[in-house]
């Protein structure tokens, strides 16, 4: 068996194109541009990367795109206050914090100072909660990237006995949020499950994203699993792989993301999508 690869990198291209479009109407009928606003602590060859690769992608939607880098030893006072002046600013439409924060810092902490309306990340609770209630929220980029690319590439879901490996607030749990409300079976697994391959072989969609190389192979999986893989890592000579093995997995699966060029290219291209919703909610309020 071959293969479906789901082509992250080509759905995510159509949606720019839709983006950007749109984003110059908002402009030519509301006077607005709308404007992302990035808030890194300290950072990495990989953090300046990444923000550079959303500076460039925001320009090329016609966004505004503004960085507000804080030093390694920012304190917690100081993150809050950031968070809160870029939440009353009325230019910023969308505010993206950038994780994993330094361990000093605390995340749910400073997300209390966040305007959940700007969080264009989806990881405020009060965002978490709308969308467990099935209400106007800001979805998790990753999360809402998979499930865009299911839904382009037909792949039913309801009814679906579905693997979610992984529990973090980035992927694992806003995801089986979706499946759920999508009507699948999920069981989710982390590193205390027992018979992790056993429930793998029942399970008809594979959700990984754990941050470990090449954690699942294609023995692991039953015939025919649709696989998506949220991982991203780094090799010694600077290749990226994803958490499940894609020589072995891609001879098993009916479908499954490469990596790259999967979930990387939809969690941004959702990004630049949930500005453009704060941006329309600024506008005209959903919860009213």
């Amino acid at each position: 068996m071959t293969a479906i690869l789901l082509d992250g990198r080509s759905v995510a291209r159509t949606r720019r194109v839709a983006l950007r479009e749109q984003i110059i109407r908002l402009h030519a009928e509301h006077g607005i541009v709308p404007c992302l606003a990035v808030v890194q602590v300290a950072g990495d060859p990989a953090a300046d990367a990444y923000v550079r690769s959303i500076r460039k992608q925001c320009e090329n939607a016609s966004m505004v795109f503004l960085l507000k880098h804080l030093p390694a030893d920012t304190s917690q006072a100081t993150l809050n206050q950031t968070l809160a002046q870029l939440s009353a600013d009325p230019m910023v439409q969308g505010i993206l914090l950038q994780l994993p924060l330094p361990d000093h810092l605390d995340l749910h902490h400073a997300l209390l100072h966040l305007d959940f309306h700007k969080d264009v990340d989806g990881i405020h609770p009060t965002n978490a909660g709308l969308l467990a209630q099935g209400q106007p929220a800001m979805a998790a980029c990753a999360s809402a990237g998979g499930m865009a690319l299911l839904h382009y590439y037909d792949i039913p879901i309801e009814g679906k006995h579905v693997a979610m490996v992984g529990w973090g607030m980035a992927v694992g749990r806003p995801l089986t949020g979706m499946l759920l409300r999508a009507n699948a079976t999920v069981t989710v697994c982390h590193a205390h499950t027992v018979g992790l391959i056993d429930i793998l072989k029942t399970c008809e969609i594979v959700a990984v994203a754990v941050g470990h190389s090449n954690l699942i192979t294609g023995e692991m999986l039953r015939p025919g699993t649709v696989v998506l893989d949220f991982g991203i890592n780094v090799q010694p000579d600077d290749s990226i792989v994803g958490d499940v093995d894609f020589a072995s997995a891609s001879r098993v699966a009916s479908a499954i993301t490469p990596v790259p060029g999967g979930t990387g290219p939809m969690t941004n291209v959702i990004l630049l999508e949930n500005v453009l919703k704060a941006t329309e909610w600024q506008i005209r309020p959903p919860f009213q």
